[in-house]
C-alpha cells in the first residue's frame, strides 16, 4: 500500500472518530503517532550503528514504551502480532494513563533543551490523546506501522504527503490559515535571499516551519560533503513559535524533510525583551511571515522601543534587531505597513529605512493567502546601511486567486528574473528614498507604468442602457397582466 492511501485511511477513521471534529484535530492526532513511528525508526537506525562499530546503544525510550512493544508487536515473521496487540479500552487507557505521562516526564529530565529528550516532553506535555476509541486507534496503529522513515526517499513522500496535510489545514479556515504560507511564494523568497551554507537562519514565528524546511531543501541540494550535510543538520535552522499545535506541527514538518532534531522553541518571541538581544543571538538570514491582526497587552509592548499593540509590527522590530550586520531578511506583512500614518508606523518604516537597506517590495494581489481576506507584501532587505532607492514589483495576474486557483511559481517567475537586475517594467519600477515625504515616509505602492482604467462612461450610453431597461421592464409588467 503506498503512502499517499496509507494517509487516507488513517483521514478516513479520524473523520469517524467522536473525538476528532476538524483538519486540525486529524493533523494533531496523525501527527503524535507518526512522530513515535518516527522515534522507534530512528532508535533502531542508531542502534544498527552503533553495532556495526562493536558498541551499544542506549535507547532514549524503555522498552515497554517501544513502538514494537505497545502500538504494534511482531511475530517471529515480522508481522503484526494481532494476539498480544492492544485494542479497546486497554490500548486507550495504556496510551492515556501510561504512555502520555512517561513520554510528558522527559521535559523534566531531559539534560537541556536543545536535545529530543527535551523535545519529545515538549510534544506531549502539549498533546493530548482525542482518539477515544481503542479500536479505530488499533486501526490507525496498523496503518502507521506501514510507514517508514529510514531512507531519503521516504523522507521526501513524507515530507510532500505532511505538507498536503497542512495545506488542508489551512484551506479548512479558522486558526488553520495561520499555519500555513503558500510554498511557491516561500521558495520563491528563499531564491531571492539566497541563503549559504554556514549562514544561520531564523524564523521567530515559524508555524508550520514552512520558511525553515523550504531552506533546507534549498540548502541540502547544494550540501556536498558530511561536514556541509551535519552543518545543515545542528547549526543552521533555529525557530520559535507560540502555539502548541503549530509547535509540534513544526517539528513535525522539519522531521519529514530531513532535520533529525529541530531547533524549534517553545516560546514567545514577543515576551523577550528586544535590549537583551546580543551579538551571539543574531542571525545571517530570517525568512519569517508573522501573525496578521494580533493584537499585544501593554507589558509585551514594554519590551520594544517603538510601542505598539500590533503583533506584526512588534516581530518586524525584533526581526530587525535579530540581523546580524549584512544579514538579509524575507518578510511578509499587510500591505497597510507601507502607509499607515499613526506614529509607531511612521517610526517602524523609519527604523527600517534608517537602519537597513530594503531594496525590494513585491506587492501580492488578494487571495494569495486562503481566507486571509488581506492584501500582503513581502519587504526584502539587508541589514547595515540606509536605503537609497526601492525596487517595487506589483504581481498583477490575469486570474482571481483561491482554493481551487492557488499562486504557483510560474506566476511569481518574471518577478525572480527581473529582480537580480531591478529592471523596469510595466509591473516594476524603482523609487528614490529622498523623494519621499519626509514626515509620513509613506511607501505605498503606485505603479507610475499602470494606466488608470477609465470608470465613467458617457452620459448618451448611460441615458440608451435606462432606455433599453425600462423597454424590458414594461414587456415584463405587460406578460404579467396578460
Amino acid at each position: 500500500m503506498n503512502y499517499e492511501q496509507i494517509f487516507k485511511n488513517i483521514d478516513d477513521i479520524l473523520w469517524k472518530e467522536a473525538g476528532c471534529s476538524n483538519e486540525l484535530d486529524y493533523v494533531e492526532q496523525t501527527s503524535w503517532i507518526l512522530f513515535l513511528k518516527y522515534l522507534d525508526d530512528l532508535e533502531i537506525e542508531r542502534s544498527d550503528e552503533m553495532a556495526l562499530q562493536g558498541k551499544d546503544y542506549t535507547y532514549i525510550i524503555k522498552k515497554e514504551f517501544r513502538w514494537n512493544t505497545w502500538a504494534c508487536p511482531k511475530t517471529p515473521k515480522g508481522e503484526i502480532d494481532h494476539k498480544a496487540a492492544m485494542t479497546g479500552d486497554d490500548l486507550s487507557d495504556f496510551v492515556n494513563l501510561k504512555l502520555f505521562p512517561y513520554l510528558k516526564n522527559f521535559k523534566a529530565s531531559a539534560a537541556t533543551p536543545d536535545t529530543l529528550e527535551y523535545k519529545i516532553g515538549e510534544i506531549f506535555s502539549e498533546l493530548k490523546n482525542k482518539i477515544v476509541s481503542g479500536y479505530n486507534m488499533r486501526e490507525i496503529l496498523n496503518y502507521a506501522d506501514e510507514l517508514h522513515f529510514q531512507s531519503s526517499t521516504d523522507k521526501h513522500e513524507m515530507s510532500h504527503l505532511y505538507e498536503s496535510k497542512i495545506h488542508k489545514m489551512g484551506n479548512a479556515g479558522r486558526n488553520g490559515g495561520e499555519y500555513y504560507t503558500p510554498r511557491p511564494l516561500i521558495r520563491t523568497i528563499v531564491r531571492v535571499v539566497e541563503p549559504k551554507i554556514g549562514d544561520t537562519i531564523y524564523d521567530g514565528a515559524c508555524g508550520s516551519a514552512g520558511f525553515l524546511c523550504e531552506a533546507f531543501n534549498y540548502l541540502n541540494e547544494k550540501a556536498k560533503t558530511v561536514e556541509q550535510k551535519q552543518i545543515l543538520q545542528k547549526q543552521t535552522f533555529y525557530g520559535k513559535e507560540k502555539k502548541g499545535l503549530a509547535y509540534i506541527i513544526g517539528i513535525m514538518n522539519m522531521i519529514f524533510h530531513g532535520v533529525e532534531a529541530p531547533n524549534i522553541m517553545h516560546t514567545n518571541t514577543l515576551a523577550e525583551d528586544l535590549s537583551q538581544i546580543q551579538q551571539r543571538d543574531r542571525k545571517d538570514v530570517i525568512l519569517a511571515n508573522p501573525p496578521f491582526g494580533g493584537k499585544e497587552r501593554s507589558e509585551i509592548q514594554q519590551n520594544f522601543p517603538i510601542k505598539t499593540g500590533e503583533t506584526a509590527y512588534l516581530f518586524m522590530e525584533h526581526f530587525i534587531k535579530m540581523l546580524k550586520a549584512g544579514g538579509r531578511a524575507g518578510v511578509v506583512i499587510k500591505n497597510t505597513f507601507l502607509s499607515n500614518t499613526d506614529n509607531a508606523s511612521i517610526a517602524l518604516r523609519r527604523e527600517l529605512l534608517e537602519s537597513c537597506n530594503l531594496h525590494t517590495i513585491l506587492d501580492c494581489p488578494s487571495g494569495v493567502f486562503t481566507g486571509a481576506g488581506v492584501k500582503t507584501v513581502v519587504l526584502f532587505f539587508e541589514k547595515g546601511k540606509p536605503t537609497e532607492k526601492i525596487w517595487y514589483y506589483q504581481l498583477n495576474l490575469d486570474r482571481n486567486l483561491g482554493k481551487t486557483n492557488p499562486l504557483n511559481e510560474d506566476d511569481l517567475a518574471d518577478f525572480v528574473a527581473l529582480q537580480k537586475t531591478k529592471a523596469a517594467s510595466p509591473n516594476s519600477w524603482s523609487l528614490n528614498v529622498s523623494d519621499l515625504n519626509s514626515e509620513t515616509l509613506d511607501l505605498s505602492v503606485k505603479n507610475p507604468n499602470k494606466k488608470e482604467e477609465k470608470t465613467l462612461r458617457e452620459p448618451a450610453e448611460i441615458i440608451k442602457e435606462m432606455r433599453e431597461l425600462n423597454k424590458e421592464s414594461e414587456e415584463i409588467l405587460g406578460s404579467l397582466s396578460s
